[in-house]
């Protein structure tokens, strides 16, 4: 459904560093740096539109995280663990630990956590455990 989008962070040093980890630890790359931004994935091209791509800017303001809430696909449930480990130890804070939650549905996999500024950023893996 979504082709790119963007979250915006009040201290850019300081959530660099947590995003870094967590896109690690779902496999998706680093592809664009600067002083004010970096982006992750891979930006879509004619005839290849299967793709997802995130950004992170410095905010030219104060960052309100009122509910907003970003969720990326997990290629297992040992990667959302992982998610939810790299965000706690790069200053992100737990917002629901690794589980299942079944009122989605049966194998709904999932992690929580806030990042620095407080939006929600959730792992979910889809797939039955292995």
């Amino acid at each position: 459904m979504l082709d790119h989008a963007s979250i915006t962070v009040s201290d850019f040093s300081r959530a660099l560093p947590f995003y870094d980890a967590i896109m690690a630890t779902l496999g998706v790359p680093c592809v664009n740096r600067a002083e004010d931004r970096v982006g992750y994935g891979i930006r879509n091209r004619t005839g290849d539109d299967g793709h997802s791509y995130l950004s992170v800017l410095a905010s030219r303001g104060a960052v309100v995280a009122d509910n907003r809430h970003w969720c990326f696909r997990a290629p297992n449930r040992a990667a959302v663990d992982a998610f939810h480990a790299a965000a706690l130890a790069h200053g992100g804070r737990d917002d629901g630990a690794p589980g299942l939650r079944p009122a989605y549905h049966a194998a709904y996999y999932a992690a929580f956590v806030l990042d620095p500024d407080g939006n929600r950023i959730e792992a979910v893996c889809h797939r039955a455990a292995s």
